[in-house]
């Protein structure tokens, strides 16, 4: 009678675990059709007044580049600056930083891409996310936005910066190193500093680099 009472419970279990098993499937597909095939726009950063002035007074740096709404004008009917004779000096800070929200904010109020691209940054990490538009003849998926993701190492050892692709990724999948050309967990300015070039010329204008969590700090050589 007992092991007639178990038969009984367990054909009745097994329903349930089969129902248990497709929700589970269900649940999965939808969060990476959502989150992958068909991933949201990002909310655009909006610095407070107190990082706006912060942002401000680094951008004024670079002359002409500090305004009252962090936005840099570009268009034809910017209004002019006025240029003032001054004598030249090197007499300035040569240390340029940003935290995450400012670079996030700057992408915000300068380009299109506010919705699209975001940044992280993290211990000798630079990450971002991507959001781009697949043709409409693409296979299966024409039409649609695809999310990329991807990371490089932003460092600085052996006297020398490190700029190293650490991957990309698309919906979720890691792209082989093949189809990055091999450069992944290569430190290209070891890689292509040797000759005359861009890498050289960088590595030798750099003192010091690093990213840290919500913060990027690069300091010039004289």
């Amino acid at each position: 009678m007992s092991n007639e009472k178990d038969k009984e419970a367990n054909r009745l279990s097994i329903p349930g675990i089969v129902l248990v098993t497709v929700l589970i499937s269900v649940g999965v597909t939808i969060w990476i059709t959502y989150g992958y095939i068909f991933p949201k726009k990002f909310k655009p950063v909006v610095l407070s007044q107190k990082e706006v002035s912060a942002l401000e007074q680094k951008l004024k740096k670079f002359h002409g580049l500090g305004s009252s709404n962090v936005n840099i004008d570009t268009s034809k009917n910017a209004k002019k600056t006025k240029l003032i004779p001054e004598k030249y000096s090197e007499d300035v800070d040569r240390v340029i930083s940003f935290t995450e929200r400012e670079l996030n904010g700057l992408l915000a109020k300068n380009t299109n891409l506010s919705d699209k691209l975001v940044i992280d940054l993290s211990d000798n990490l630079l990450s971002v996310k991507l959001l781009i538009p697949a043709d409409q003849e693409f296979p299966f998926i024409g039409g649609k936005t695809i999310k990329v993701t991807a990371g490089m190492e932003l460092a600085f050892k052996n006297s020398h910066p490190i700029v190293m692709l650490k991957g990309v990724s698309l919906m979720g999948i890691p792209i082989p190193n093949s189809w990055l050309g091999g450069l992944k967990n290569i430190d290209l300015v070891k890689e292509f500093g040797h000759g005359e070039g861009f890498w050289k010329t960088f590595s030798e204008g750099v003192e010091e680099m690093h990213a840290e969590e919500g913060r990027f700090m690069i300091k010039l050589k004289e």
